[in-house]
């Protein structure tokens, strides 16, 4: 099982991720939602596409676009359609089953 932690909180758990350069992917639907919202900033990929972001926040304490995905990856990105990857101080753990 993989897990995303941040500020001592599980923030998404999955049993399958998906790895691209070194970062592991979330399905979405393995987030706990109530901790994330969706953020302004915006970044270019020149081979996944544009990458949209969100805050996380537990127990009041904010993570500024800790968390990212692309809404409609490049064809070579397809993989990681409906995926969430994390930094900024996000513990990934785990190993996929």
């Amino acid at each position: 099982m993989m897990r995303a932690i941040w500020n001592g909180t599980v923030i998404a758990e999955a049993s399958r991720t998906v790895e691209v350069e070194g970062n592991q992917y979330f399905p979405v639907d393995s987030l706990k939602r109530e901790f994330f919202t969706d953020s302004d900033h915006h970044t270019r990929c020149p081979w996944k596409g544009t990458a949209s972001y969100y805050t996380v926040t537990v127990d009041g304490k904010e993570n500024p676009d800790a968390a990212w995905y692309y809404p409609t990856p490049s064809p070579l990105a397809r993989k990681i359609k409906d995926h969430v990857a994390f930094w900024h101080g996000v513990e990934v753990e785990g190993s996929p089953e």
